[in-house]
């Protein structure tokens, strides 16, 4: 009877500790805090796909958030803010290794730019690699047919914030100087969860 009990304590224990999910999740470890993102495969597979591919490898590991976008520093068009990460300055030789990625717009997805969305940060369709932005408000002109990219296709949005905008807020108002950061944030990790 004993030997029962403590086999299905430790199930009990097993199956609560571990965070079931239909859809991944990742997490940021920043020097801010942590940020926890939900990503949508069965809307942006091949971004998801990617993107966890960069996860899995270590890409992240000790990367940084740099840019930010805020209205004091670009004209205002509706834009709320964002914040912008990836390897651009810390791993700059594997960011130029890394292959571009089939453009999947928000037309497509049926994902828009609502506050806590990430999307890949592009500059033609099918360039977008490891770098990212997370959306602060509403960011309608980043989804198809907006006007924040000359060619209107929009940004290819794949996942949403589900804990840590309080850390994104916090990245938004750092000091910063032409749309980047005086001092980089640190990534220490993306994992999943």
């Amino acid at each position: 009877m004993r030997k029962l009990f403590i086999i299905l304590a430790a199930i009990i224990f097993i199956s609560c500790s571990h965070a079931k999910y239909t859809n991944p999740h990742v997490m940021f470890k920043t020097f801010y805090g942590d940020i926890e993102v939900e990503l949508f495969p069965e809307k942006a597979p091949k971004t998801v796909a990617a993107f966890l591919s960069y996860v899995d490898s270590g890409y992240y590991k000790n990367s940084s958030f740099y840019r930010v976008i805020t209205n004091e520093n670009v004209p205002p068009d509706g834009n709320t803010g964002l914040i912008q990460g990836g390897i651009f300055s810390t791993n700059y030789k594997k960011l130029e290794e890394i292959p571009g990625i089939v453009h999947e717009s928000t037309k497509e997805s049926g994902l828009t730019h609502e506050s806590g969305t990430i999307s890949l940060a592009r500059t033609k369709p099918g360039t977008a690699r490891s770098e990212f932005f997370i959306a602060v408000g509403n960011q309608k002109q980043f989804d198809y047919g907006g006007a924040a990219y000359g060619d209107g296709l929009g940004f290819a949005a794949f996942g949403t914030v589900v804990t840590g905008m309080n850390v994104i807020k916090q990245i938004l108002n750092s000091p910063s100087r032409n749309q980047f950061l005086r001092t980089e944030i640190r990534i220490d990790n993306i994992v999943r969860l």
